[in-house]
């Protein structure tokens, strides 16, 4: 099949992932089964690449490996889903992420931590690893995890930040003196970090509603790695969507 006309995080792709469509048996058999008793081995690296995805400057494919030290961007048009251990990154068009950890290994139980330079564009992840700390890093915040669900937007005057899920401590890059810990089950604190407090009042940084990414997404990065979202294993239907 030509999967070239089609983006991983759109509704009626995100749809034929979540029904096995368009992926090996073993990943099928582990999306149908949605939960973390799945016992299925997942494949590491690139899982879908559409258009222009490159790893380090050339061009990426389904099934490399990423390392870290590598830089993952995508170009217009263009997104990719990569499984590193039991975490997914999803990125979507323009977008450029450095995978600046300290150590990551192969495997369902493998070991993770460091740190996440997300650059432009837009980023979701989810992480299941609880043993090491990962550091995602935005050119305006800088949010320490968990074992949580995130998703991050990049805009010159912005950075959008929403805790999907689980714990996390929120800095700004620009207030020294800001921190916050979030605990969330449900998109509950969305944030926004400004690059000129002055237009905001002021303010570094301010709450904002849940925007841009779907509970679908979550479900479908999740049960890549045979798990559910904190939510459960349906979409909930959110305000004004």
């Amino acid at each position: 099949m030509d999967l070239s006309g089609f983006h991983p995080t759109r509704r009626r792709l995100i749809r034929a992932l979540l029904l096995g469509a368009c992926m090996s048996p073993a990943m099928a058999a582990i999306i149908k089964a949605g939960s973390a008793a799945a016992k299925e081995p997942v494949t590491q690296g690139f899982q879908k690449v559409v258009g222009d995805v490159r790893l380090n400057g050339a061009q990426a494919r389904v099934g490399q490996v990423v390392r870290p030290g590598d830089i993952c961007t995508t170009g217009p048009d263009s997104e990719c889903i990569i499984i590193i251990g039991e975490q997914v990154f999803l990125l979507r068009a323009a977008s450029e992420i450095a995978f600046d950890l300290d150590h990551f290994e192969d495997g369902r139980d493998a070991s993770f931590g460091g740190r996440l330079r997300i650059a432009a564009g837009a980023v979701m992840a989810v992480f299941g690893d609880l043993r090491a700390e990962t550091t995602v890093i935005t050119p305006l915040a800088t949010a320490g995890i968990r074992g949580t669900g995130l998703y991050a937007e990049i805009w010159p005057e912005k950075n959008y930040v929403c805790l999907c899920y689980g714990q996390a401590v929120l800095h700004s890059k620009l207030d020294p003196a800001f921190e916050e810990a979030l605990d969330t089950f449900h998109h509950e604190s969305p944030r926004n970090f400004y690059a000129k407090p002055e237009d905001h009042g002021g303010l570094f940084v301010e709450p904002e509603k849940m925007i841009n990414h779907e509970d679908e997404e979550l479900i479908m990065l999740e049960a890549l790695v045979g798990r559910i979202p904190l939510f459960g294993p349906e979409p909930i239907k959110m305000p004004d969507q």
